[in-house]
């Protein structure tokens, strides 16, 4: 007891010391970021009234010098010293029997950096510093910092370096067109600096080397291009995933009490078999035929490539998220969410009053706006994932996948009404799908705020703090099919079935399986839908692969001064099959050692939302075309210079643009894609 005790009074002196512990000096450590090797760490001090902190380098018998500690620099070098931002006070201090320097109120100090190596690139250190006031002096202290390679944005070489680089560059350029730009025009007037390098005249220039612009299409092809086929493996891929789509849909609490209205519908109709067959098969068609319509009209009104910019769109996606979560709070139950009654009963009223084909084509109408409720998020799902892949065909696909899937039981049914006689009728199981459907929801709409924070780089929803929402979403859906949670419409649950323990088993298994991805896991199996890793500030692991450059001239102007080959990556922040190739593939040492070591690695986002300083005007397919951001110019890079607009793709070159080998599309197949590398490297050598 007198042992509890003395440690219970310790405590509380503990505490209170700890409370009046001051801190009068306060720290902010940023980087900031020039978009050139070139940067600047600036500590800003901000000192309390009656405090003071002292300079750099005072002497040795004095108080403690504010000092900047670099312990590990890697990628980067140093250039001069930390310096301050005013001039400190110079006051005699009899306690020290010197003059000291020292700063009040705010002061801040900037050290030059100059990064050497983008792709390794890492600074640690701490900031040494000593407080007092007229009365006292408190001990030492330290505040840590580090920055890593997610801190820095590599859009330009180092000016230094392009010196040394302009007798290697073409001296084509592309100015002076009055901000017009039209990488097919040879008549384009160029101005040389005085150091000999071509420069474009005007400030909002698309390139200082016309050459690595030039197209490559021909070349493409004459090396026996595939991206043709691989596009082909797109549309198989989004029509599988309509066709799965449609099937979970048959599952919703909206589709399945349509089944039984179905059946009413066909038997009010004459019992003639062969007319039964077809009536069926005209119904299964017209719902195919409308679900096919809104996916041509969508591609027609906004065309592939706006909906690809649509697909990152911040406001479209974050409006997305909302709309998922809202569907989810319905499917918990906390309301109902039903087009208005007006709409549903006047298209089954003249599906009743008219006859043959015609009301056939109504009811399939009945069918598509009473299920949309449910069928609304797999549906936009399905379109943005289809815009993603840069297809003009590709929502239009989908949707026939999807339709298709939902056509085929309702047709059945229409023909053999006696199955529904075995089928369960709708009740509490019913609602258990709403509520695992309401759960799978809520974490696919962390996909569309993730594809918004990347896009245009908030960092608010980054790998980790992603994956823990999944683990908790899942872990709960676990804990709801073992009836531990139960919601405001569901049955009583006096056992828990077979299904429902298998189904429980998986959720809780999969939310056991993204743990390890807190601490840097790859997680291949969600590396499609989770943030990439470079957004995870806590990393254990180091098999991920980072591209050197994100800026096109500037990686290519270094892969020629080196003397190496460039793969271009056309990705995107969106771009689910990007994610998996860099966590499936990539990852892969033997694909890990050839990229990091024999190819110089560019990473390029098509859509990257940072706005360029000025718009640029490029002449496209006869009209002018306005580049707006950094991801339009790359995205018009892959179309006018390689003819592909799909993610991901990825291109080998040598410095001066040309090409090494045919293009690679998404295909996880590790060894096909170290034999595309090595094949570039063969020709790249010879």
């Amino acid at each position: 007891m007198k042992k509890f005790v003395a440690i219970f009074l310790l405590t509380i002196v503990a505490v209170v010391v700890q409370a009046q512990i001051r801190v009068p000096v306060k720290w902010k450590i940023k980087l900031e970021d020039s978009g050139t090797p070139e940067k600047e760490i600036v500590f800003t001090a901000t000192v309390e009234k009656g405090w003071h902190l002292y300079d750099q380098n005072l002497p040795s018998k004095g108080p403690v010098s504010t000092s900047f500690t670099f312990e590990t620099l890697k990628g980067v070098e140093l250039d001069g010293k930390a310096m301050p931002s005013i001039k400190p006070t110079v006051v005699y201090d009899p306690s020290f029997a010197m003059n000291l320097r020292w700063y009040a109120g705010t002061v801040s100090f900037t050290q030059k950096i100059k990064v050497i190596d983008p792709a390794k690139f890492k600074i640690e250190g701490a900031v040494e510093f000593m407080a007092c006031n007229d009365e006292t002096c408190l001990p030492p202290d330290q505040v840590s910092f580090s920055f890593g390679r997610k801190s820095i944005k590599m859009t330009a070489f180092a000016e230094t370096s392009a010196a040394d680089t302009t007798n290697l560059m073409s001296v084509d350029t592309i100015q002076n067109v009055a901000n017009v730009t039209d990488i097919g025009d040879s008549s384009l007037d160029t101005t040389r600096s005085a150091n000999g390098v071509s420069r474009a005249a005007i400030p909002n220039e698309l390139t200082n080397n016309r050459s690595l612009w030039a197209p490559v299409i021909d070349q493409l092809k004459s090396f026996g291009d595939t991206s043709v086929s691989t596009s082909d493996t797109s549309l198989m891929f989004i029509f599988f995933a309509g066709f799965v789509g449609g099937l979970i849909a048959l599952l919703t609490p909206c589709v399945w009490p349509m089944i039984p209205m179905t059946v009413s519908f066909f038997l009010k109709r004459n019992k003639n078999r062969k007319k039964a067959i077809r009536d069926a098969v005209t119904y299964g068609l017209s719902i195919i035929i409308i679900y096919l319509a809104m996916g041509l009209l969508i591609t027609g009104i906004f065309g592939a490539s706006a909906l690809n910019d649509l697909s990152t769109n911040a406001i479209f996606n974050i409006a997305f998220f909302l709309l998922l979560v809202l569907f989810a709070v319905s499917f918990f139950g906390a309301f109902e969410l039903v087009l208005p009654s007006s709409w549903t009963n006047s298209m089954d009223k003249k599906a009743d009053a008219t006859t043959g084909l015609l009301s056939i084509f109504f009811m399939a109408f009945t069918l598509v706006l009473v299920s949309f409720s449910c069928t609304g998020p797999i549906i936009g799902t399905l379109l943005v994932q289809a815009a993603s892949m840069g297809s003009v065909v590709g929502p239009a696909v989908g949707m026939f996948g999807f339709a298709l899937a939902l056509s085929i039981p309702f047709s059945v049914f229409a023909i053999f009404p006696n199955i529904m006689q075995n089928m369960p009728k709708s009740g509490g199981w019913l609602n258990s799908v709403k509520v695992v459907l309401g759960f799978l929801e809520l974490a696919l709409a962390l996909k569309f705020l993730s594809v918004a924070d990347l896009a245009y780089g908030w960092h608010i929803l980054d790998r980790e703090v992603f994956i823990v929402f999944w683990i908790v979403i899942f872990f709960l859906l676990g804990c709801y099919l073992i009836g531990k949670i139960k919601f405001a419409n569901d049955s009583d649950l006096p056992y828990v079935s077979v299904p429902r323990l298998f189904m429980a088993i998986i959720s809780f298994g999969f939310a056991i399986y993204m743990v390890p991805g807190l601490w840097g896991a790859p997680l291949k199996a969600i590396s499609a839908f989770a943030p990439p890793l470079y957004t995870q500030d806590f990393n254990l692991y180091n098999s991920e692969v980072h591209a050197a450059f994100d800026d096109y001239e500037t990686g290519m102007a270094y892969a020629k001064k080196m003397n190496k080959p460039v793969m271009i990556d056309f990705s995107g922040y969106g771009c689910v099959n990007c994610r998996k190739m860099e966590a499936a593939v990539w990852t892969d040492p033997t694909v890990k050692h050839i990229l990091e070591n024999d190819y110089v690695l560019i990473t390029l986002m098509v859509d990257d939302k940072t706005k360029l300083p000025n718009p640029i005007i490029v002449k496209e397919n006869g009209r002018d075309r306005k580049l707006k951001t950094i991801g339009d110019k790359w995205s018009y890079l892959q179309r006018s210079k390689f003819g592909a607009n799909a993610q991901p793709f990825y291109i080998l070159l040598d410095g001066n643009g040309d090409l090494l080998s045919p293009s690679y599309a998404y295909n996880e197949n590790v060894s096909k894609y170290v034999l595309f590398l090595q094949k570039g490297l063969k020709r790249f050598q010879k």
